[in-house]
């Protein structure tokens, strides 16, 4: 039986993981990539014995600007097409802008901003050709809210993420392609633990803002499948979402100014 293709940026923990485990109970064979083979490798393992999933095990840093060419490429030798792009990969850079070198805010822009885009720009035509295609867009809470003091282009990248969904979105419809944006708010997964901002959020936070990564990947995959355009999970998160639209702006940010340090590393 042909078993369409779903490819997972960012699949080795956390949220990409676990969507990939989503996808490959709904049918779907799976490209999966991240810097970590080993991980990769035991995913790949656990979806063919779980679920029957086939995977193309792709191990790549998106920091370096030539991966999302090398990764098509990849696929393409396999002699499979790719139905269904998770735009997954991202990490957190602590700190304030100034006090960080420029390289390192280059390939967290290459990882966060243009990877995701080359990587739809490359694999969008394939899919109207084909009139299916899936775009899931791994964005954030952060990105609907106002910039807070440290991290200072996450929240930046985020917003990118979710403008530049809603529009695929509107321009892709009756083309058989949906596009929407996942928001998730705080997430249990490896996140904080790589920007060493774990325990700091975890102490300042209470149980009842985080989300297991299953449920998150289980929200943004319905919402994808039922075409619409921004998900935010969870009943907290949707309420922060919405008071963040109707709070005056200047209110907004005195709020992000005063409580971003309890979850910002600076």
């Amino acid at each position: 039986m042909h078993r369409r293709l779903a490819l997972v940026t960012g699949a080795s923990a956390g949220i990409g993981a676990a969507l990939a485990r989503s996808l490959a109970a709904r049918g779907y064979d799976l490209a999966l990539t991240a810097r970590r083979q080993e991980r990769l490798d035991a995913l790949a393992d656990e979806l063919r014995l779980r679920f029957g999933a086939a995977s193309l095990v792709i191990p790549e840093d998106l920091a370096d600007p030539a991966a999302p060419a090398r990764l098509l490429a990849a696929v393409e030798v396999a002699g499979r097409d790719i139905d269904v792009l998770v735009n997954n990969a991202g990490y957190g850079l602590p700190g304030v802008f100034v006090e960080t070198g420029w390289q390192e805010q280059a390939d967290f822009l290459q990882v966060m901003l243009h990877a995701p885009t080359e990587l739809t720009h490359r694999l969008l035509p394939g899919m109207t050709e084909r009139r299916f295609g899936r775009i899931l867009n791994v964005a954030s809470l952060a990105g609907l809210l106002p910039g807070a003091r440290g991290h200072t282009l996450y929240a930046a990248t985020k917003a990118y993420l979710i403008r530049f969904s809603q529009s695929l979105h509107l321009e892709t419809t009756g083309s058989g392609v949906q596009v929407s944006a996942l928001c998730p708010g705080f997430t249990w997964s490896e996140f904080h633990d790589v920007n060493g901002t774990r325990e700091t959020t975890r102490k300042s936070t209470p149980d009842w803002l985080w989300m297991g990564a299953d449920e998150v990947a289980e929200a943004g995959l319905e919402a994808l499948e039922a075409n619409r355009p921004v998900c935010v999970p969870g009943a907290p998160n949707k309420t922060i979402a919405a008071l963040a639209r109707l709070m005056p702006e200047d209110w907004a940010l005195a709020l992000m100014e005063s409580q971003g340090g309890r979850f910002r590393k600076t």
